[in-house]
């Protein structure tokens, strides 16, 4: 059983634009220290950012623009906790306390990706889309519940008639889609609008990545502070995000899909 959204669903929108912005902090700094949160809907996105670079509010707003549409841009920009900064001095260390778990992608929950992918490709608007074995459920917006039922004959189709999603309908947040971006592997730590010194980014992306490779379910913990992680250097682990970040087009591309990516399972 898998939930998946696509990029236009408003906790989506949300990450994306915090992704956009981790972006800019790192257009500016090789490793800046930010932290966004971003909450969108009803015209309005709210943005709070704890980061150690300035990121300009025109860059900002045009950062929501481009990704949310015509929104009021409510942006507050405040400096990293001075603790939480000299965490970091002289050595990668760990930048949070959690637990952490990787756990291979199942062909259903691959199956399902492709599913969502195709109908953003066909609809690029806000939809949500659930398999259970045999059931399909299809919400997508701004579509004719006919012409996905030709496609889809048996799935179950926008079961309140045809609607037309988006941030006018539903407000979006940061991480309110864990599930959908990382299937069974979620945990209590967000993966966007972070950046790599957090252990809710680099050590989910870490336990995913090996339990993709090895095909058995990782689990890792850490304290804030450590300088290994599963007796591996803290500074490695960072190092596999980052090139697993870059590898796919930066944090905001990141924020699409989150770690089960259609492209990843072609």
């Amino acid at each position: 059983m898998f939930e998946k959204v696509n990029p236009a669903h408003p906790d989506k929108v949300a990450d994306r634009i915090a992704g956009a912005i981790v972006d800019a902090a790192y257009a500016r700094e090789k490793d800046p220290r930010v932290a966004v949160e971003v909450l969108i809907g009803h015209g309005t996105c709210h943005i709070i950012a704890e980061t150690s670079v300035h990121i300009p509010e025109e860059e900002v707003e045009a950062i929501v623009k481009r990704i949310g549409g015509s929104l009021v841009t409510d942006y507050r920009e405040f400096p990293q906790d001075a603790h939480l900064s000299g965490n970091q001095e002289g050595m990668v260390r760990c930048g949070d306390n959690g637990i952490f778990r990787g756990v291979p992608v199942t062909e259903e929950q691959k199956a399902l990706t492709q599913i969502a992918a195709f109908m953003y490709k066909t609809f690029p608007y806000d939809g949500k889309f659930i398999l259970d074995q045999a059931r399909l459920i299809i919400c997508q917006s701004n579509a004719d519940t006919a012409h996905i039922k030709e496609v889809y004959p048996a799935a179950e189709v926008n079961p309140l008639g045809d609607w037309t999603g988006g941030t006018d309908v539903d407000s979006g947040a940061t991480n309110r889609k864990l599930g959908s971006d990382m299937a069974d592997s979620v945990t209590g730590g967000g993966l966007h609008g972070k950046d790599l010194s957090k252990a809710d980014v680099s050590l989910n992306i870490y336990a995913w990545l090996q339990a993709q490779e090895t095909g058995i379910p990782v689990e890792v913990c850490c304290a804030i502070g450590d300088e290994e992680v599963d007796g591996i250097p803290y500074r490695d682990i960072v190092e596999t995000a980052r090139d697993y970040i870059m590898s796919i087009g930066g944090f905001e591309k990141f924020a699409e899909w989150g770690l089960v990516r259609y492209e990843d399972h072609k």
